[in-house]
């Protein structure tokens, strides 16, 4: 078998066939020369992973030049700039499966340029979400997300705050199972402007997405059976109702219309937040003495149900594609492998994110033998992955949520009641799936 790089008429090749594709023995391969240029997610808790790139070149004899770090919200729309501008000169980037639909075209197909072997040692409902098109468009990285209920231990071992709870509200107070329950504690525990009960993701497709889980939880649709928009329901409007009390209640902080992921991560981090519904990435990080005022207090549980019974779930998995563009796509398909290979996810792993690759679920499981927090939050991850769905599988996912993110603020702030800001809402989502020829 050749070197995983043979040139450029190689690489054509390769696309002709993928019976030539090289097998695993060959990766990383030698590309003594070669240049790759990468868009990828930005973020504390990426870095780490970002840094074994060195070893990638060490051992290929390539180099890597980062062209873009940034959140995957910027990033989307830099993408989004280059092709309209048709100017995709790099090769690798950062993908989502919620991001993902959108551009199935710039992304080529990994299947070809990686051996079958390495693809199949993943989960396969990952690869599956990976799949757009008959086209592997992604790699899934150590990153499979679903979001469980972080908690301060310590808030539920307090006898004074258990007493008055019980007495306002009736029954004990343990770490909350329900939305209900979230609501109640988080007003209960919040004494603004030093400690908030909870808090949210207030823009983009963070807050869309919150509010999607939420609607399913409450019993409601967000797109109907015909891929109409639904979620201007009675459903609906209880679930972007509790976002609106919330805030109302000054339950959570004033400035959270315009968090993010990394302004929630740091926020519960520095021990001002009772509850806070996040990622699998942040476990290590709220533990570690280094980064959080709450390490040695976290207490992690399966997310909580709504008033239909189902518990929000709203998932979705990290990858890195190679575009159709890169002159040097066995290369780029190489560091792609290289920052999902198993060392890569036994890495990030350890911090908490859940692996896609099945060799590395067992491995992890393995770890956390002696390790009471690790059990606790794998736990709790496996069985929020139970009730896990993805966004509704429409191209139009992030388009719409860019439309209607701002009509949720607008509830939120109390600028429009809940039922008007969702009837707009979905005036503004249908128009967009129909200008896509969807509806």
């Amino acid at each position: 078998m050749s070197k995983l790089l043979a040139g450029v008429a190689a690489g054509a090749l390769l696309y002709a066939s993928a019976t030539l594709v090289a097998g695993a023995a060959d990766l990383p391969g030698k590309f003594d020369g070669v240049s790759i240029d990468a868009k990828l997610i930005g973020g504390q808790q990426y870095e780490a992973l970002y840094a074994r790139i060195a070893e990638w070149e060490k051992a290929t004899g390539a180099k890597v030049n980062v062209i873009s770090k940034k959140n995957h919200f910027e990033l989307d729309k830099e993408i989004k700039s280059d092709i309209a501008t048709g100017s995709i000169s790099w090769c690798v980037g950062s993908n989502h499966s919620s991001f993902a639909p959108q551009y199935p075209d710039i992304y080529t197909d990994l299947s070809t340029l990686l051996p079958k072997e390495e693809i199949d040692a993943f989960v396969p409902a990952n690869i599956k979400a990976s799949t757009l098109q008959d086209k592997l468009v992604m790699l899934p990285r150590a990153q499979f997300d679903v979001s469980a209920l972080y908690y301060q231990k310590s808030l539920y071992q307090d006898e004074a705050k258990k007493a008055a709870f019980k007495e306002k509200y009736g029954y004990e107070l343990t770490p909350p199972d329900t939305w209900a329950q979230v609501s109640d504690q988080a007003t209960f525990f919040s004494s603004p402007p030093d400690f908030y009960g909870t808090q949210f993701a207030g823009k983009e497709e963070a807050i869309n997405g919150r509010f999607y889980e939420m609607v399913v939880a409450e019993g409601g649709e967000y797109l109907d059976a015909d891929g109409k928009p639904a979620f201007n329901s009675e459903a609906g409007v209880k679930a972007l109702d509790w976002f609106v009390n919330m805030y109302k209640a000054k339950a959570v902080p004033a400035g959270t219309t315009n968090y993010l992921w990394d302004d929630l991560g740091q926020g519960f981090a520095s021990g001002t937040i009772a509850l806070n519904l996040d990622w699998p990435g942040w476990a290590s990080f709220f533990n570690d003495p280094k980064s959080s005022k709450v390490a040695g207090n976290v207490g992690v549980k399966v997310q909580p149900a709504g008033s239909s019974g189902k518990r929000t779930g709203w998932s979705g998995h990290h990858g890195f594609s190679v575009t159709e563009s890169c002159a040097t796509k066995e290369a780029a398909a190489s560091l792609v492998w290289f920052l999902t290979n198993e060392d890569s996810q036994k890495l990030e792993a350890k911090a908490g994110p859940l692996p896609t690759r099945t060799a590395v679920w067992e491995w992890d499981i393995a770890e956390a033998a002696n390790d009471p927090y690790k059990k606790e939050v794998l736990s709790a991850f496996q069985q929020a992955a139970e009730h896990a769905f993805p966004v509704p599988q429409t191209p139009s996912w992030i388009e719409i949520s860019n439309a209607v993110y701002p009509e949720l603020q607008a509830a939120i702030l109390g600028d429009k009641t809940s039922k008007q800001a969702l009837d707009d809402a979905a005036k503004k989502a249908t128009a967009i799936l129909e200008d896509a020829g969807e509806l």
